[in-house]
């Protein structure tokens, strides 16, 4: 094989894959998976349980989809963009045996309907925060809660923060002005 095309080879594949890293980054948040102790305590700040519907927008590998079914009995529903992070979450979904309770939608969460929600949990970054506060009030049930880990929501008051997890919870009628 010809030594330009090697090269070649090599940089298509590295353009391909810093694509693949930030294209997700660019309409929400990059992949950066949340410890399982900070996913246990989002969940329990949403107080989320047996009847509850949670859903996780920009939901990466499915761990809080994964984690509501199995550790809580809610009912979830993830959106992510990454089609091969849905592909790895729906496969978990599958071999877990839980795909009857939870779901991953491969799309962009600000296209897909959220009326369904008793709660939504959120790892995103801060455009995609301040873009998504319309969407919520709209489509969301007054009393809502909505959890987001790291990120917050500029002029909505959070009802409880964990400074040093960097959770804030917030209440839909309630947080918002």
């Amino acid at each position: 094989m010809d030594s330009n095309l090697i090269y070649l080879s090599i940089l298509v594949i590295a353009i391909i894959s810093v694509i693949w890293i930030m294209w997700t980054a660019i309409i929400g948040a990059g992949f950066q998976p949340t410890s399982m102790r900070r996913v246990k305590k989002m969940l329990e700040t949403a107080n989320i349980g047996p009847g509850d519907v949670l859903y996780d927008l920009g939901s990466g590998d499915g761990r809080i989809v994964i984690e509501a079914v199995k550790g809580y009995d809610a009912r979830s529903v993830g959106i992510e963009a990454d089609p091969l992070r849905v592909l790895w979450s729906r496969t978990l979904l599958f071999l877990l045996g839980i795909q009857n309770k939870s779901k991953i939608k491969w799309g962009n969460f600000f296209n897909e309907s959220l009326v369904e929600a008793t709660a939504v949990t959120l790892f995103l970054g801060n455009n995609a925060n301040q873009k998504l506060r319309n969407k919520l009030v709209k489509e969301l049930k007054h009393g809502t809660p909505v959890v987001s880990y790291v990120w917050k929501f500029k002029g909505w008051i959070p009802i409880e923060v964990y400074e040093k997890d960097e959770i804030y919870l917030y209440i839909i009628g309630i947080s918002n002005p």
